[in-house]
């Protein structure tokens, strides 16, 4: 069974595409057969001007025709795709959207920050960890930050913050922001024993893949902390050339890096996991869960 996701985050759009199969064992996994991603950058436009612009409008739509041609080529029958904070916070938001369900058949849902992070959830990544343990769920994006804590076999709590990494590089997160993570984390925290991360989003996914770290093996708090100096001492052209990445990845790595770190540092966890999920998992999950039943 072909199953597809579509994100439209604050950074980039992606396109995810799935086979959804029963193992020896009768369990569910699902297999990448292709992910596509667009950096659209809707945040750049919506957390200065609170809309979209004509032009970045236009680029939507052309990227969801050709996500839908794709969809097409692999006969997925099954789609669900969503849109985040950016999207959220745009002023013609709803009426972009409405184009683009005119214009490729493909309707496209604005998500709460809550649903985001219920989504990323989906994954249940912790299910096949240590159960007398918990662990937070981190995911970075461009215009929100999603925490959701899950222990004891179930989830505690779930959480959106308007702090993301093109808000921090616009000027945009105000300390009583950053004081409003912190107070709820400590406060949600404070009675619930040694914590560990699992992180989503592609800047961990990026800082994962440049430590070289085997799959499987977390990354130390100290690690992400000498990455943000690191990355902080050169300018964006530099750490395009120095670690080989895009103009909108080396530009939000750091941001990415600082959230992360506060995190973690409020949280009192040494370490994070980094199973390369997303959003677009998450959603590919929870289609399945909707077409299952």
């Amino acid at each position: 069974m072909k199953l597809a996701a579509i994100d439209i985050g604050s950074n980039a759009a992606r396109l995810l595409i799935s086979e959804a199969s029963p193992n020896s064992t009768g369990v569910m996994d699902f297999t990448k057969l292709n992910l596509v991603r667009v950096p659209l950058r809707l945040g750049f436009d919506v957390f200065n001007n609170n809309i979209i612009s004509e032009k970045k409008a236009a680029h939507l739509i052309d990227t969801i025709r050709a996500y839908k041609l794709l969809l097409d080529v692999y006969e997925v029958k099954y789609l669900k795709a969503c849109a985040t904070s950016a999207m959220r916070d745009a002023g013609n938001g709803a009426v972009i959207l409405q184009e683009v369900k005119a214009q490729t058949g493909i309707d496209i849902k604005i998500i709460s920050g809550q649903e985001e992070a219920a989504f990323i959830y989906e994954n249940h990544v912790a299910e096949n960890m240590d159960k007398t343990k918990s662990y937070l769920y981190i995911d970075v994006g461009g215009g929100s930050t999603e925490v959701t804590l899950f222990g004891a076999g179930k989830q505690i709590f779930k959480e959106s913050f308007n702090i993301g990494t093109i808000r921090l590089l616009q000027q945009q997160v105000t300390e009583a922001q950053w004081q409003q993570m912190k107070d709820f984390l400590k406060q949600q925290l404070k009675n619930v024993g040694p914590v560990i991360a699992i992180g989503s989003g592609g800047n961990i996914n990026k800082i994962f893949s440049l430590s070289k770290r085997k799959e499987g093996k977390p990354l130390s708090l100290d690690t992400l902390k000498d990455y943000y100096k690191e990355f902080s001492s050169f300018t964006v052209e530099e750490r395009i050339h120095l670690y080989n990445l895009r103009e909108d990845r080396a530009d939000v790595i750091v941001p990415a890096l600082q959230i992360y770190v506060n995190i973690m540092r409020w949280a009192d966890t040494p370490e994070i996991y980094v199973p390369k999920i997303g959003l677009a998992d998450g959603l590919i999950h929870a289609l399945y869960e909707e077409i299952a039943i």
